[in-house]
């Protein structure tokens, strides 16, 4: 008796770790494979996602709207659960979701707002303002640190229009350095400001890059670049790329301070070489949990755990959330945070 009673113990225990829904189909629609951070995302959801007990239909739709629009409506023909979505355009969904929607799907935006659409359940994401916040703190502490007192020669740029994580960004980095520029402390000295001037479609690097050309050839002719606000580390590199390019970093030209986004390994070791200036770092594997938290949640018919219900309307509703909190990374704390956290390994980064 005492045998079977251990053994319908260990059963029963067995039988709760188990999600209700266990082996749910998830699908995940990511939005590029050209950004290290967004693989990094998909490979943590399907992990989380799969030692939860569901099976998991990832894809990539490498930045191509219309491809990304046929994996989802595949994916709701395929009889998925609930599609956890980072969106390429969060304003290109609306009729997939409503397809969503009709079939019982539950739909959680994956870091990235979904827009005009109130068939979305829930966003995860990270403190998107904070993000900007931790950004310009940074370049302002940098500047400081590197040119003295000022007044400092600086320079904008901006996340993908179409992404309204990028719309955050730049007003809270805004929030700490339009003090600044009212004040003379800081002057942008092409003028360009505003997302509608300085925003970089698809976040592409080479985009950021040939703008920057352009800013040099036509404003630093005579002058010297001290700073630039960058909310992406594949946009930084490009950046880099084109200061490098005309002297910074060399002889007796001090390299600007380039702030960024996600800790991207290139950039880490752009940091390590003193180009960089310091990056902002989201632990895509919180992110991912939480988002399997949400999934178990909804399946189980119970509500996930929110922390923000007033912060991100789409357009149509206010979209329940959870916030992770991001951290600042500079030569300072990288390994501390990186390493120490075991999200990179050392071999990774030398």
């Amino acid at each position: 008796m005492k045998i079977k009673s251990i053994l319908a113990a260990a059963t029963a225990a067995i039988a709760f770790a188990v999600p209700v829904h266990a082996q749910g189909l998830v699908g995940i629609a990511m939005p590029t494979k050209s950004s290290a951070r967004w693989i990094a995302d998909g490979d943590n959801m399907v992990r989380e996602l799969e030692a939860a007990g569901y099976q998991a239909d990832l894809q990539y739709a490498e930045d191509d709207i219309p491809n990304q629009l046929s994996q989802i409506e595949n994916m709701i023909t395929k009889g998925v659960e609930v599609l956890v979505i980072a969106a390429i355009d969060g304003t290109t969904l609306s009729n997939a979701l409503e397809n969503a929607a009709a079939a019982g799907v539950r739909v959680i935006a994956y870091d990235r707002l979904i827009r005009d659409s109130g068939n979305v359940d829930y966003y995860a994401t990270f403190d998107n303002f904070q993000v900007g916040v931790q950004q310009a703190s940074s370049l302002v502490g940098g500047l400081e640190s590197r040119f003295g007192d000022g007044p400092y020669n600086v320079e904008l740029f901006g996340g993908s229009p179409d992404d309204n994580n990028a719309y955050f960004f730049y007003n809270g980095a805004m929030s700490i350095l339009q003090p600044l520029i009212d004040d003379g402390t800081i002057d942008i000295v092409s003028g360009q400001m505003g997302m509608d001037t300085v925003g970089t479609l698809r976040w592409d690097g080479a985009v950021a890059q040939a703008r920057m050309d352009n800013l040099l050839s036509a404003h630093y002719t005579d002058k010297d670049v001290h700073g630039v606000l960058s909310p992406y580390d594949g946009l930084s590199i490009g950046i880099l790329s084109s200061l490098k390019g005309v002297g910074y970093g060399s002889g007796d030209q001090p390299m600007p301070i380039v702030s960024g986004q996600d800790a991207e390994i290139p950039s880490i070791k752009s940091i390590l070489a003193g180009e960089q200036y310091s990056t902002v770092f989201k632990d895509t594997r919180e992110l991912a949990r939480v988002t399997v938290g949400m999934v178990n949640a909804v399946l189980a018919g119970t509500d996930p755990e929110i922390n923000d219900t007033e912060t991100y309307d789409n357009g149509v509703k206010v979209v329940p959330s959870y916030l992770l909190e991001p951290v600042s990374v500079d030569a300072s704390n990288w390994e501390e945070v990186l390493i120490g956290s075991g999200y990179y390994t050392a071999d990774q980064i030398n």
